[in-house]
């Protein structure tokens, strides 16, 4: 489903990524673990797609989304990949419901299948009390939870987590870490998750580890 090959990145002088080469299967749950600076979110966004890398391919079902232009690469992310950051960047003036359905907003659903769509999510994710709550209305793991339907709602092909458990307190680590399983065994999902919580990578089909911006084992 999505194979990085020999991709590098770099910042003015500071090399961060150097030839790294994946191949991540089709429903393959893949946490991507390292010390601060191996490189690990910047990869992640560039598998998402929000930045480019200098050199290397990136290909989603064979398609090197390297080569789109920025109107095809944003049509693309919105349609095919789901977000799930570490602080839940949802929108403070807007509700729980409305922040999941802007995506498919976005994507061209009507306002009242979009505000359908997440309403079935949120209730799935044991919100259903919380539709017309805005953010600060209720507590950081349901926030999360919020996060999570907000990535699912225009059924995308593989949902990329940026340290979704860093803002976390124990108990809704553990809630976070069972939904993330219980994500990829319901949905087939493929699900790419950067994280310096053991915890979290334990429960995933493989621990790709980083250093230096190279992938060590």
């Amino acid at each position: 489903m999505l194979e990085i090959a020999d991709v590098s990145k770099s910042y003015g002088s500071l090399h961060v990524l150097t030839d790294v080469s994946l191949r991540i299967d089709d429903g393959e749950f893949v946490s991507i673990v390292g010390p601060s600076g191996a490189g690990k979110t910047t990869l992640l966004n560039i598998i998402g797609s929000l930045e480019r890398p200098d050199s290397g391919r990136i290909l989603f079902d064979s398609t090197d989304i390297v080569g789109l232009s920025d109107r095809k690469l944003a049509e693309f992310r919105n349609r095919r990949l789901g977000f799930v950051f570490q602080f839940h960047q949802l929108l403070p003036e807007f509700t729980l419901a409305e922040n999941v359905a802007l995506p498919a907003m976005i994507a061209g659903k009507s306002r009242r299948a979009a505000m359908a769509r997440a309403s079935e999510l949120l209730g799935s994710l044991g919100l259903s009390e919380r539709l017309d709550h805005r953010p600060d209305q209720v507590s950081g793991g349901e926030r999360q939870r919020a996060a999570v339907a907000r990535a699912l709602v225009n059924d995308p092909a593989c949902i990329l987590a940026d340290e979704p458990s860093g803002s976390l307190d124990s108990h809704n680590r553990e809630e976070l870490y069972a939904l993330f399983s219980s994500l990829r065994e319901q949905t087939g999902k493929t699900l790419i998750v950067v994280t310096h919580d053991e915890s979290l990578a334990g429960v995933s089909d493989r621990i790709i580890r980083m250093r230096d911006g190279r992938i060590v084992c």
